[in-house]
């Protein structure tokens, strides 16, 4: 959200706008500086960041204020955050191609993906997936499919089964004895398995940009048509499409979490398409977001006046509240659920 904030104070100041203060997360204040007219702070509620534009809330005739510019000027700065949200991408999709990424898919996904591996990525304590000296990272190649391995587990439980896996390029037996009876939640291994798919492959240096914006691009509109998806399913009385998942800001950290396990360039690709669902979320013609801001501008340019500032300021309030009402219920209907799991998975 920093990046969001000072695409906004970036373009403000462009334009030669007061910015009163430039904040990272939310008041109370800890500490603060001022350079030149902009008051920086650091502040102590770590949930993104904020800058506050002179004049913003309206109603000032000076010729610093945000309320005194022409809207095409005032479009562009509230357009700022959502801007800088999709360079963002674009640069970290950038980065991605220039080292690669390696996905994990389900094993429905695979018709078309020739380059697939079934990798551990975690093995349980004291389970025979570590007695037998596996290790996370190994890649599995007696079956094809997780699906295959576990009917492979099944049938020899209590039984001893050799497999043959891949550490740092290399074939190794591993012999183990899938048990009969086990902790919940861990299987006759204690092995946590994903299949993984190299689907982002290097390129050159000078190449890797163009790809990194290509990518944003499909990215952008895979998002699209996966939000109408959503919303689509919701009128239709359908409820959550299958394989839809919501998260809060509890959730997103859990994901972040479960992500860095898949290697630096899938952290990656994750944060950068983390970053392309925010610009778009940004975008909705909301109250609160930069998309009910441009709303209230286009009413303004239908009208020939702004709304009156306490109308505005009054629906706003009243859909942040219902946005951090909506984001607390989604923490604990979604995000504390992922949390028991998270914690029950690394003990």
């Amino acid at each position: 959200m920093i990046i969001h904030e000072f695409g906004h104070f970036i373009i403000a100041k462009k334009f030669g706008i007061k910015i009163e203060e430039f904040g990272i997360g939310y008041p109370p204040r800890i500490f603060g500086k001022k350079f030149g007219e902009t008051l920086y702070s650091i502040n102590l509620v770590p949930l993104g960041a904020f800058v506050k534009i002179y004049g913003e809330e309206g109603g000032l005739d000076d010729y610093r204020s945000f309320s005194n510019l022409k809207i095409w000027k005032r479009v562009l700065i509230v357009l700022g955050g959502v801007i800088a949200f999709w360079l963002a991408a674009m640069i970290i999709f950038s980065v991605v191609f220039l080292i690669g990424a390696s996905v994990p898919i389900g094993d429905q996904d695979i018709s078309g993906i020739s380059d697939t591996s079934i990798e551990i990525l975690a093995i349980q304590k004291d389970s025979p997936a570590e007695f037998a000296g596996l290790k996370s990272g190994d890649q599995i190649m007696n079956v094809n499919r997780i699906s295959d391995f576990q009917k492979l587990v099944l049938d020899n439980k209590g039984k001893q089964m050799t497999l043959t896996v891949n550490r740092g390029g290399k074939n190794i037996n591993v012999s183990l004895t899938p048990r009969v009876s086990y902790p919940e939640g861990q299987g006759p291994t204690g092995v946590v398995l994903e299949r993984i798919a190299n689907i982002i492959e290097k390129y050159p240096w000078y190449r890797a940009p163009v790809e990194g914006t290509i990518y944003t691009g499909k990215i952008t509109w895979e998002a699209l048509k996966g939000i109408y998806g959503f919303f689509a399913s919701l009128l239709n009385g359908k409820g959550v499409p299958p394989g839809a998942e919501l998260a809060g800001p509890v959730g997103i950290v859990i994901f972040l979490s479960r992500a860095v396990n898949y290697g630096v360039g899938f952290f990656l690709y994750f944060i950068g398409s983390l970053t392309v669902l925010l610009a778009i979320f940004n975008l909705f013609p909301i109250p609160a977001l930069d998309g009910g801001k441009l709303l209230f501008l286009i009413i303004e340019k239908i009208r020939k006046k702004p709304v009156p500032v306490k109308w505005e300021q009054g629906i706003t309030i009243t859909f942040f509240i219902l946005l951090i009402t909506m984001s607390l219920f989604v923490t604990v209907k979604f995000d504390i659920p992922r949390v028991v799991d998270f914690w029950k998975a690394s003990l």
